[in-house]
């Protein structure tokens, strides 16, 4: 499914840099592939250490830890660069998906159409090397497609996070989203309260969000209503550099106290119900990852919300607004293949 790892352009950076031991971090999906470039570095004369903690993403970079084992470079497999401080040189080597996405755009051409002519397309890291492909099929096709750069959380125009939709918002009829799954076209739908259909280069198959989103919203009032009557929360804060955001964890401290509840700030690095029992919050709001109080809160026995929905809980709001995690401006497009990013 996905491309080989280029191993010699990999060794090539770490030879300009004078890496002589180095720290490879890699996703579930990619262990094998890890393990074949470290056989293949230390060949080469570069000691290599694999890391084995799970990895959640670019946000989630191992150059601490690097650091601590003295290495002289950090290799992350699998994800695009996200503009972080560093404390050692980063290679980012996003993981691009071999499947022809053309193929799976020419089979739903008639559902396309009905998202109207002037589209905005998005899709993931795996697929973004492909991104102007699907453009040009489009453009033969009479659509008009739009690509939105996005802000600095992203490497590419068009490229979409499952906690940054910055590339969609522009001006367009409809959204396009080419990948596989619900959370990144959900997320989009929610982020734009514009139509978006879903087309996976795997399968062929396409969904539209409309009824997946309305299901969703249900959901996540469900979960703020079981927090109506919660005096005491605890507001957790990642220490993850890409989910760092203690400032918004301070603003919804504050708005709680604001409104007469008892409020605690925790810092965690594995977010999870079953770290935190022996607490005696009533409720949780957790300001990291937006995935984590909407992909896990069944698991959770307390109600679990995101920064956006304690707003709409003490009557801030009340439209459904998705929680998200925005950088700053995009200063330029980071290349497709691996890049080096130095410590800062």
């Amino acid at each position: 499914m996905l491309h080989e790892v280029p191993k010699g352009d990999i060794l090539k950076t770490l030879n300009s840099i004078n890496a002589k031991r180095v720290l490879i971090q890699s996703p579930e999906g990619l262990r094998k592939e890890a393990e074949e470039l470290a056989e293949f570095l230390e060949e080469n004369g570069i000691e290599v250490i694999l890391y084995g903690e799970i990895n959640y993403g670019a946000c989630d970079p191992a150059d601490h830890e690097a650091k601590v084992l003295g290495c002289d470079a950090l290799i992350h497999l699998g994800h695009s660069y996200m503009k972080l401080s560093l404390e050692v040189p980063t290679i980012f080597v996003p993981a691009f998906a071999k499947v022809n996405v053309v193929e799976a755009l020419e089979k739903n051409i008639e559902e396309i159409k009905k998202l109207g002519k002037k589209i905005i397309v998005t899709t993931t890291a795996q697929h973004i090397h492909q991104i102007d492909k699907a453009v040009a099929f489009l453009k033969e096709n009479g659509f008009e497609p739009v690509i939105g750069k996005g802000d600095s959380r992203v490497s590419w125009p068009g490229q979409v996070l499952g906690c940054n939709f910055s590339a969609a918002k522009v001006e367009g009829d409809g959204i396009l989203f080419i990948g596989s799954g619900t959370f990144h076209p959900l997320g989009l739908a929610l982020a734009t309260r514009k139509k978006v259909l879903a087309v996976n280069p795997y399968s062929g198959d396409y969904i539209w969000v409309d009824e997946i989103a309305d299901r969703f919203i249900r959901k996540r009032w469900a979960q703020i209503a079981k927090a109506i009557e919660a005096e005491y929360f605890g507001v957790i804060v990642s220490i993850k550099k890409g989910q760092l955001r203690i400032a918004e964890a301070k603003r919804v401290a504050r708005l709680l106290r604001e409104h007469g509840k008892k409020v605690k700030i925790l810092a965690m690095n594995e977010i999870n119900y079953t770290k935190l029992e022996g607490f005696g919050f009533d409720a949780y709001v957790v300001v990291a990852c937006p995935r984590v109080p909407i992909d896990d809160y069944e698991s959770w026995r307390k109600p679990v919300l995101t920064p956006k929905e304690v707003e709409l809980l003490l009557g801030l709001k009340e439209e459904y607004e998705f929680d998200e995690i925005l950088g700053g401006r995009r200063e330029k497009d980071e290349p497709l293949g691996i890049s080096l990013h130095k410590a800062r």
